[in-house]
């Protein structure tokens, strides 16, 4: 394993001289928590995907191929269809608006009165999502190194923060970009090939698994629903996935760049689980589904090549953690304790006191991140966390999110409304029907809508100065921080 772990070794060195060079480019507020909004279509779509392919996609999506067979591709390929919807449909209105979070677009939308309450379901729902990528730590480091879960959450988790902290989104983007990569390699072109052929080929894999595992439907129409609901509408409002957005150079960036990104995850979906499969006709009795990617990597692969696989996984695993790590940060900082303080920004560098900006965010992220190992350490069930994060996400905002910017009738009443009543309502079926039920998404889902049409209705329609400033950051006017020119490191 000697060569294994060098190669991992020099992967993380990268990853931290990284953050210290990202830390020489971040001297702005814009600079570092959106990387200027001067990143290029090639390393937006690198980032991008990065970050929506984290160790769920990567490790999950192969338990899930390996538990389903083809149909397992179904929750990353969600993913790639939210991606796809966001970029086609929304990315361009969102880079147009030149904010720095979710909550800041809704008070621009609804006239300042929205943002508190979503600030503090977005914040919950980033909290989670980065420990629940810290955790997953434990898993890889215990195959590279036989460590304990604790010290390997720490070790994982230490690289993240050290490296976001100090260089914020120029520093993860860059860090993104080489995951990126390195993912391509590892996974797409030497897992995938690698596993089919000693798997004995697809006609091998045909005649050894049950006709069910080659059924594109095979997981149930339900289990797609749900994922339809809750990945691909979370991929549409997630203050993670939308800092990404935020740092595209142009609309036409993050519309183009963002569809690449999101084709390149269809594909890493079905590679998920066509390796999947083929580790159930290799090792037809593993302990757990989760086990097949990191048994398949241990005994299938050359020496070098296995390093560069666990890389890959470490890889997806850093890329979620570090991009949930700076959205919980900079909503934590930008929309719940500058509220506090009576100080709010949106969109410029001034925020109204003369303080340092970027040192308070790196202070943030500091925090943040401490929190985040902490509760990682101490937390057991990683898919009920994560579950309840995305139903609060999905549940309360999501109708406040797209109805502000699908329907003009919309008031801030209503939005409040919608984001309480979805919210509470996820959280009282989740604890009548059970966590890992579907029906709190659903009714919750449905309560949010109602009264988001409703209570807009029965309340004055927003003001008109409020929605025509609205119409002006639309059309990309009005912002205060514009993009810089573009730049040779952000093609």
């Amino acid at each position: 394993m000697a060569v294994d772990y060098a190669v991992i070794i020099v992967y993380l060195a990268g990853m931290l001289a990284m953050g210290w060079w990202g830390m020489r480019r971040a001297k702005s507020k814009s600079e570092f928590l959106v990387a200027g909004r001067r990143l290029g279509p090639w390393m937006y779509s690198g980032t991008m995907a990065a970050i929506v392919l984290g160790g769920a996609s990567t490790i999950g999506g192969v338990g899930l191929g390996y538990q389903y067979g083809l149909s397992g591709a179904w929750m990353v390929f969600t993913i790639g269809l939210g991606l796809l919807a966001l970029s086609v449909f929304f990315s361009a209105r969102i880079a147009r608006l030149k904010v720095y979070t979710v909550s800041e677009m809704l008070d621009l939308r609804y006239g300042g009165r929205a943002g508190i309450i979503s600030g503090v379901v977005m914040w919950a729902y980033t909290l989670m999502l980065a420990v629940t990528s810290t955790i997953a730590y434990a898993t890889i480091f215990d195959v590279l190194f036989d460590l304990n879960r604790t010290v390997a959450i720490i070790l994982g988790g230490a690289i993240v923060v050290a490296y976001s902290t100090l260089g914020g989104m120029w520093s993860i983007t860059l860090t993104d970009m080489v995951q990126f990569v390195v993912k391509t390699i590892g996974v797409l072109l030497l897992l995938l090939p690698i596993a089919v052929i000693k798997a004995g080929g697809f006609s091998e894999m045909k005649a050894k698994l049950p006709t069910e595992y080659f059924d594109p439907l095979g997981i149930g129409g339900e289990t797609i629903f749900t994922y339809v609901l809750i990945y691909t509408f979370g991929m549409l409002i997630g203050q993670d996935i939308w800092q990404r957005v935020f740092t595209a150079r142009s609309d036409r960036t993050a519309r183009w760049g963002g569809t690449v990104a999101g084709t390149y995850c269809l594909v890493y979906a079905i590679a998920g689980a066509v390796i999947g499969t083929a580790a159930k006709v290799m090792y037809p009795k593993l302990p757990s589904a989760d086990a097949a990617f990191a048994t398949i990597v241990k005994d299938e692969l050359p020496v070098g090549v296995r390093g560069l696989v666990l890389a890959a996984a470490l890889a997806a695993v850093m890329s979620t953690s570090s991009g949930a790590l700076i959205a919980c940060a900079t909503v934590a900082n930008n929309d719940i304790w500058s509220r506090l303080r009576g100080v709010v920004s949106r969109g410029g560098e001034a925020s109204g006191e003369a303080h340092d900006e970027v040192k308070g965010n790196r202070v943030f992220i500091l925090v943040m991140g401490v929190g985040v190992i902490a509760i990682a350490i101490a937390l057991n069930n990683v898919v009920e966390a994560l579950t309840v994060a995305y139903n609060l996400l999905v549940g309360g905002l999501l109708v406040p999110i797209l109805g502000g910017l699908l329907w003009r009738r919309g008031t801030a009443a209503g939005a409040l409304a919608a984001v309480s009543v979805g919210g509470v309502a996820v959280i009282g079926l989740m604890a009548t029907y059970g966590i890992l039920a579907n029906e709190p998404v659903y009714y919750g889902l449905l309560a949010s809508l109602a009264v988001y049409v409703i209570v807009s209705l029965a309340t004055k329609p927003t003001d008109a100065a409020v929605l025509a400033a609205w119409r002006e950051r639309l059309a990309g006017r009005g912002a205060d921080d514009p993009a810089p020119a573009e730049e040779p490191v952000a093609t």
